[in-house]
């Protein structure tokens, strides 16, 4: 790794570590598990996606191909995770307290209150907590729009695929 994308992976670990209460307590936690819990609704907030809603959308279950759309269509940070709820994205967004979010039941907006597992920025393979897609630059987000259509496509194919 050069110094200028070092330089820039410490730029996005600083910005995500504002998001916590006590930032130090995120770098103890990247050091020892890799994993650190952020609370969301304040720099940005996530959008929960299952699998089977984002491989639908992608029309793939390959991890590479779906890593590939989900970085062309949604243009900003998505974390992987298969710990807690089984399979799950993650799309990073900004946080919006007036946001009407249309797909609560498939795939909710998490925002104030809760935590997520947010990846220490240079894991990109598995195993455990990932990032699909890691942030950019400090500040780097997908747009609601896009992931609410991503959603939408995903949750179109599910029920033609229960009409077959």
């Amino acid at each position: 790794m050069d110094d200028a994308q070092q330089a820039s992976e410490s730029a996005i670990a600083e910005w995500l570590t504002r998001e916590h209460p006590a930032p130090h307590q995120v770098w103890t936690e990247w050091a020892a598990h890799g994993v650190a819990l952020l609370p969301l609704g304040k720099q940005f907030a996530a959008v929960r996606m299952t699998m089977d809603v984002v491989h639908a959308a992608v029309g793939s279950d390959s991890a590479e191909q779906v890593a590939e759309v989900l970085v062309e269509l949604l243009d900003g940070p998505v974390v992987y995770d298969r710990r807690v709820a089984g399979a799950t994205y993650y799309a990073l967004v900004q946080w919006n307290s007036d946001l009407v979010w249309a797909h609560e039941e498939i795939a909710p907006h998490l925002g104030r209150g809760i935590y997520l597992g947010v990846p220490r920025i240079d894991r990109r393979t598995p195993p455990g907590t990932y990032w699909v897609a890691a942030p950019r630059y400090a500040g780097d987000l997908c747009t609601p729009e896009a992931v609410a259509a991503l959603v939408e496509i995903g949750r179109q194919r599910l029920l033609q695929s229960v009409e077959l």
